[in-house]
């Protein structure tokens, strides 16, 4: 180590990694123990008031997830199951930019689907990118402050950005990603969801499965070029704006609900590491099954109280699915519960647009702004025919895991490589013209005053591990040798 000074936590004592949160062996899941990470995340959901720290700007509608297909060999989950119908608020919205930012920026889109099911609600937050920047929520902190204001002149810096990408190999998929059109969707009609992490689904018999969710529109895909979102920048309440519309005159968009399979067992010897949220199952490894639809239907009747103060949360978990040990979800199981807290209050599944259709039997009570309080007794245990728990519900969530409490980054599987997967999409996804909108999005990018000389070095070096095509187009882009 150079003669840099050791990072610390709050209280000044020295930080044990900003890389690698800790977990049971490499592929376990996260412990409370690691305070470090608590703490970074904990501070990191209060850092505004009072919007939201990521996924500020952003619009939503009511809607209802009609099942027709059996997937009961595979998940007991009620909302699951053939026949079913249940009704759902969805919200979309951008990642890095503020309230006031335009719908068609470049930047992942959130898409939030909160299902409120007879079991309790079951929230799905995801993007419309099956992949994400990083795989530890270590750096995810670390991951936004690249991309929003720096501290002295609060601008916004292209240079903090490709800092942080080009030290970070795993964000290469899904920077490949946001460089292409589907970086700027057309509107939220006209793009596919994706719950992006690995979930785990168990059915009635206890026997367990891996699964990913992909959302698929039935509008069609439709982008922007830079060109064309540039345009649009006198209105940017575009998406806002064409999601209302539609809805308000009849035109509901819909999306077909499709999952991956994959069994419980091939995920330990898969070739690359199922659970890591930088990649994607190739579809000859596991196809696609489509298991129903949902369809947005109602617009919200109070924007504040139904898309703003609406909270997410992946810890909603109901029977029959459970989480996997994807790190970056374990992460998220404390981090969005816990920003709610903050940022909406300790009773925010009280307000209407969060409260669960299902009966709540809560030893909860008080806290500000409740307005619906458990009755007596309010302890467990009790002897008075208080609610209890039944873990038997949960059974088929248990698993076993082994391994020294390590801080580590994933055990490598044959096949894991931070190249492989964009390498893939620029061969064999990607058309002449996507290739030469991709290059130009990411030379435009690139070429913002604040980005150094050296960091340009470093740009091309990223895509050049990618492609030597790829590289070698942003380097003439950007005029260097």
């Amino acid at each position: 180590m150079t003669n840099r000074p050791i990072s610390t936590d709050d209280a000044g004592i020295p930080a044990p990694s900003d890389e690698h949160s800790l977990s049971v062996g490499p592929n376990g899941p996260l412990l409370m123990q690691d305070h470090y990470l608590i703490q970074k995340m904990a501070h990191f959901n209060r850092e505004r008031v009072p919007e939201r720290v990521v996924h500020a700007k952003g619009g939503g509608a009511h809607g209802v997830l009609r099942i027709t297909e059996d997937v009961s060999q595979f998940t007991k989950a009620g909302l699951f199951q053939k026949g079913k119908e249940t009704p759902l608020f969805l919200r979309f919205s951008t990642v890095a930019g503020e309230l006031g930012s335009p719908d068609t920026a470049r930047d992942p889109r959130g898409f939030a689907i909160k299902f409120y099911t007879e079991e309790g609600n079951y929230d799905l937050v995801g993007n419309n990118t099956p992949i994400f920047f990083i795989r530890d929520p270590q750096k995810f902190s670390d991951f936004i402050h690249s991309q929003k204001r720096r501290a002295d002149t609060h601008l916004r810096d292209n240079n903090m950005q490709w800092d942080f990408w080009t030290l970070s190999p795993e964000s290469a998929h899904q920077v490949t990603f946001l460089m292409t059109d589907r970086g700027i969707p057309a509107s939220w009609r006209h793009m596919h969801g994706f719950g992006s992490h690995t979930f785990l689904w168990y059915n009635a018999g206890g026997q367990k499965f891996w699964v990913k969710y992909h959302f698929r529109t039935e509008q069609g895909i439709k982008n922007y070029t830079g060109e064309e979102a540039a345009a649009l920048l006198v209105d940017p309440d575009h998406h806002i704006r064409d999601l209302h519309t539609a809805i308000e005159a009849g035109d509901h968009p819909s999306w077909k609900v499709n999952v991956q399979i994959m069994p419980f067992e091939a995920a330990a010897d898969y070739r690359f590491n199922p659970f890591d949220l930088t990649k994607v199952w190739p579809h000859e490894d596991y196809p696609e099954i489509t298991i129903g639809r949902f369809t947005l239907n109602r617009n919200p009747r109070n924007y504040f109280a139904e898309v703003e103060q609406a909270g997410f949360e992946p810890s909603n978990l109901v029977p029959g699915i459970g989480a996997s040990p994807d790190k970056m979800l374990q992460g998220r199981l404390f981090s969005y519960p816990d920003t709610h807290r903050y940022r909406i209050g300790p009773n925010y599944l009280q307000l209407p647009i969060n409260q669960p259709r299902a009966a709540v039997n809560s030893y909860n009570f008080d806290g500000p702004m409740a307005f619906s309080n458990s009755q007596d007794p309010v302890y467990a245990p009790n002897s008075v025919n208080g609610p209890a728990a039944d873990p038997a519900l949960y059974e088929g969530e248990n698993y076993q895991v082994a391994g020294e409490i390590i801080r580590s980054a994933y055990t490598k599987h044959a096949e894991d490589d931070d190249y492989v997967q964009p390498r893939a999409l620029w061969e064999n996804v990607l058309s002449e013209t996507d290739r030469a909108h991709l290059v130009d999005n990411i030379v435009g990018h690139a070429s913002a005053p604040e980005v150094t000389s050296e960091m340009k070095q470093r740009v091309v070096e990223y895509w050049n591990n990618i492609h030597k095509d790829l590289g070698e187009g942003v380097s003439n882009g950007l005029g260097l040798s």
